[in-house]
């Protein structure tokens, strides 16, 4: 009698199912009829497609949130960022906790890499993650009903104050600002001038794409910086570098944008500083990105591609990623044997790990960016490269594009979202790790570079 061999599912390919079994059970409650508001349609594909874009917390969708959903259809859509904003082994950790059950190893592995942290203090660790996140999406509820209860009642001012809360926080995009009367897929736009608001989900994106492990080095070393940890200062200051740089480059770059016309110069930063934050990786707008300059459009995919910090609720190839690239280029062209960040060294095989991220993100996008223009040769490659980029970096701004993707085109787009937050590295690993023996070393040569 044979014996069968278990199956064993490594660290990486559970984070993976995680994500995708959490879009399956999403595009399931999202295909119900109670789901979709009367008079409107949804099919599977576009159930699967929203249901993606939430888990993966992108805020791409075929259909106005607000217009098409009804309140349990919306609520689905809120529970998927929300528990992809944590994190789904985070969630599951919760659960073991809460009912005081026992966490076998390959859960425990699943939420470290899920979350970056280490196992030491697991316990200690996922309470800050819970209850950081529900204060911050607390204090950032109860700001937005300062301005919200007044402008579209208590009910909904309150539901509108979470809602929108949570979608910053876990940087979705997510909005229920649209209407028929005053147009969809609007976002902040109505908010475009308003500092509560948008210094509000300004804050709640920056926080949310700091990282859990970030939070964690930053109360333990009790706020002083020279006790952070190299990845806690480099996340800290480049987030801030990038931020306040893309915002003085946004008001030199729009300043001359129709949307912003009547716009005062503090109006301008404030949208600025806006336009600076929600493509790391949040989603929202304040106006319509057709009407942006080229040069505010390069911007943007730009800061979509870098997204914000390793395990954290942002996208992109990350901030780190992005550190190691940039000092390791410098390091070349120095000719440095190390790649040096302050006073501290890093090894070279993160450069190999980090120009690995970088090539398979550019490829990702390229390859996709040119089938989808293959697929619906109407599209403007502008518009597409956007989207994909968007996709990829779980951002979720749009050129309006994508309510006009055909079947093909919006299945290469859930990929995208997938694979961006999974994460490329991890989705490698999840399906290409394999267990060797000893590595056969073959003999060195050399290519011609530069």
């Amino acid at each position: 009698m044979k014996v069968k061999k278990r199956v064993k599912i490594s660290v990486w390919q559970l984070l993976a199912l995680a994500y995708l079994a959490g879009t399956v059970l999403g595009s399931i409650l999202l295909i119900l009829p109670c789901a979709t508001k009367d008079g409107q349609e949804t099919s599977y594909l576009d159930a699967l497609f929203t249901a993606a874009s939430a888990v993966c917390i992108t805020g791409l969708v075929p259909f106005d949130t607000a217009t098409h959903w009804t309140l349990f259809g919306q609520l689905v859509i809120l529970f998927l960022i929300q528990a992809s904003g944590l994190g789904f082994m985070t969630l599951v950790s919760a659960l073991f906790l809460i009912f005081k059950h026992g966490m076998g190893l390959g859960s425990r592995n699943a939420f470290i890499m899920d979350s970056r942290g280490n196992m030491k203090g697991l316990s200690t660790l996922l309470k800050r993650i819970v209850i950081g996140t529900f204060i911050c999406e607390g204090l950032g509820a109860l700001l937005l009903m300062i301005r919200f209860i007044p402008d579209f009642g208590a009910a909904n001012g309150v539901y509108f104050s979470v809602w929108h809360s949570v979608s910053a926080f876990c940087n979705a995009g997510f909005d229920l600002m649209g209407s028929p009367e005053n147009g969809l897929f609007i976002s902040l736009s109505a908010y475009a001038r308003d500092p509560l608001v948008s210094l509000t989900v300004t804050g709640l994106i920056y926080l949310g794409g700091l990282g859990f492990c970030v939070w964690g080095d930053v109360i333990d070393c009790k706020f002083n910086v020279k006790k952070f940890q190299l990845n806690t200062k480099v996340v800290l200051l480049v987030n801030t570098v990038l931020l306040l740089g893309g915002t003085a480059l946004f008001v030199l770059f729009e300043r001359n944008n129709p949307a912003y016309a009547d716009f005062n110069f503090g109006e301008l930063v404030l949208a600025s500083l806006f336009n600076s934050m929600t493509p790391r990786t949040a989603g929202f707008s304040n106006a319509d990105y057709a009407l942006f300059s080229e040069s505010g459009y390069i911007l943007t995919v730009l800061l979509m591609f870098i997204g914000g910090g390793s395990g954290s609720t942002a996208g992109g190839i990350r901030v780190g990623t992005f550190t190691v690239i940039i000092m390791g280029m410098l390091a070349v062209f120095r000719g440095h044997r190390d790649i040096n960040i302050g006073k501290k060294r890093i090894d070279y095989s993160l450069l190999s790990q980090a120009l690995a991220i970088l090539a398979a993100c550019l490829m990702f996008v390229m390859v996709s960016a040119t089938a989808i223009c293959a697929i619906q040769p109407e599209v403007t490659f502008k518009a597409v490269l956007f989207e994909c980029v968007s996709a990829l970096s779980n951002t979720g701004l749009s050129l309006s594009l994508t309510p006009d993707l055909a079947i093909p085109s919006k299945i290469i787009i859930i990929f995208l979202m997938y694979a961006g937050r999974v994460g490329i590295l991890t989705l490698a690993l999840a399906l290409g790790e394999k267990k060797t023996t000893a590595e056969i070393r073959k003999p060195v040569d050399s290519l011609l570079i530069g």
